[in-house]
This record gives structure tokens, C-alpha cells and sequence, in this order.
């Protein structure tokens, strides 16, 4: 591009035919499913030297997934949160999570 020349910011479509940047923004709308209906998968993490053990992706209102968070860190007795779908457990203790995650009748996959 040479000096004195204008950039040009005709891409095909013009701003006058209905396209806003507001259209973009439409927000994933999760699907909420029945705890047997779930196929979890485990995954284990460092973060700053310490083990995490990842497990989901869970499809929950947000309400049912901090639900079954705090039943599961006092039944497991350690920390975690819920970030995006996935539960996140302070430590190595995937058998664990497991065992109390199909009492709640949620399933794996293999």
C-alpha cells in the first residue's frame, strides 16, 4: 500500500444490510441432560507443582452442578470447583471421584 492511498473496508457486504457485531455474541446454550445420560472422562493435571484431577464434561444448570460439587468434596473430603463444565478435585483420587459419581448415577466412558 502506498502513502495517500485509503484503506479500503469493503469486504463483500455493507453495513446497512443487517449485519451487527451483536449477532456474534449469541451465547452456547448447554443442553441439560439426566445424570445417567452423561459419558465422563477423567484427566489428570499439575498446576503449580500440585496434582488436579479433571472430570467431564458435565451438561448441569449451573445450580445442579454446584449441587453435586459440595456433595462430592465433603464426601471426598478435599477442595475443587466447577469451571466450564468440568469438576476439578484437588489431588489424585480419580477411583474416588468415580465411586461417588456413580452413586449419583452418572456413567463413563471406557
Amino acid at each position: 500500500m502506498s502513502r495517500g492511498t485509503k484503506l479500503s473496508l469493503d469486504l463483500g457486504t455493507s453495513w446497512n444490510d443487517g449485519w451487527s457485531m451483536e449477532e456474534e455474541k449469541i451465547s452456547k446454550a448447554i443442553a441439560i441432560v439426566e445424570p445417567s445420560a452423561h459419558k465422563l472422562v477423567f484427566q489428570k493435571e499439575k498446576r503449580k507443582g500440585k496434582v488436579v484431577t479433571l472430570v467431564g464434561p458435565f451438561s448441569l444448570s449451573d445450580e445442579d452442578a454446584q449441587k453435586n460439587l459440595s456433595i462430592l468434596k465433603k464426601a471426598l473430603a478435599c477442595g475443587g470447583a466447577y469451571k466450564e463444565g468440568w469438576m476439578e478435585f484437588q489431588g489424585e483420587i480419580a477411583p474416588k471421584v468415580r465411586e461417588q459419581l456413580v452413586k449419583l448415577r452418572f456413567t463413563f466412558k471406557h
